[in-house]
């Protein structure tokens, strides 16, 4: 029975069919560990866990050896705690602009914040936000807001619905990349359909993103307290 149970156990933890692991459970082999890390960026009870205090004094986000052109990119993630409260987050309109008073100034409330995501052929601006904003996570804020982006990018960038589940619990992304083409699904609902990305790179590694710093022992920014775990990719055909 035990060996049987250990068996069915493991089979979860298999790539879904077509996919290859890009996490082991338990090592970060085949990752890029900043320079100078400090051991921020660990493995711990089999999933990649950070704490957003890196200690390289370059880039802070951890990358994999390989590029990726076009795939499927599967990756499951939780936030862990929210100790920082952001007291400037805006209402975000379904076409990606912040809603505004009466008088023209924008909106904004305060609440417990994290703040990371899955980053796409090498670049930060190709980000899969997570965090606890109401309009949710999927938008990729480098595009939202890009005052150079045409309004209908800007708002295809933006999710359609909120479908985070509450800080603690583990979410699901399956992210397709398909030339300047994405589209994301968060929890099994599609927060983003087949938005644009213009001039994204043609192939690059995938990120997971570190977000955050602390100044006297305090957070000053929303700081990415994540863990990940089953990240599988599906490389597609040209």
């Amino acid at each position: 029975m035990f060996f049987s149970l250990s068996r069915l156990c493991g089979a979860d933890d298999s790539p879904p069919a077509g996919f290859v692991s890009l996490f082991d459970g338990h090592s970060l082999t085949g990752w890029k560990v900043p320079e100078g890390d400090g051991g921020h960026w660990k493995i711990l009870d089999g999933v990649i866990d950070y704490d957003a205090e890196s200690q390289a004094k370059g880039d802070k986000s951890l990358w994999t050896q390989r590029e990726f052109g076009d795939f499927i990119l599967r990756v499951d993630w939780r936030i862990k705690e929210t100790p920082y409260i952001n007291p400037n987050v805006p209402y975000i309109l379904p076409d990606g602009t912040h809603a505004r008073d009466i008088t023209g100034k924008a909106m904004r409330i305060a609440l417990p914040d994290s703040d990371s995501g899955i980053l796409l052929r090498g670049s930060g601006k190709n980000q899969v936000n997570i965090w606890c904003w109401p309009i949710g996570s999927g938008e990729f804020y480098g595009y939202r807001n890009d005052p150079k982006q045409p309004a209908q990018i800007r708002a295809a960038v933006t999710p359609r619905t909120q479908a985070d589940k509450p800080v603690g619990e583990w979410n699901r992304y399956e992210i397709t990349c398909r030339g300047d083409r994405v589209t994301v699904v968060l929890n099994g609902k599609t927060v983003i359909e087949n938005a644009q990305l213009p001039g994204i790179a043609a192939k690059g590694p995938i990120g997971l993103q570190h977000h955050g710093g602390k100044r006297d022992g305090k957070w000053i920014s929303p700081p990415s307290l994540l863990q990940f775990k089953s990240i599988y990719v599906k490389e597609l055909a040209k």
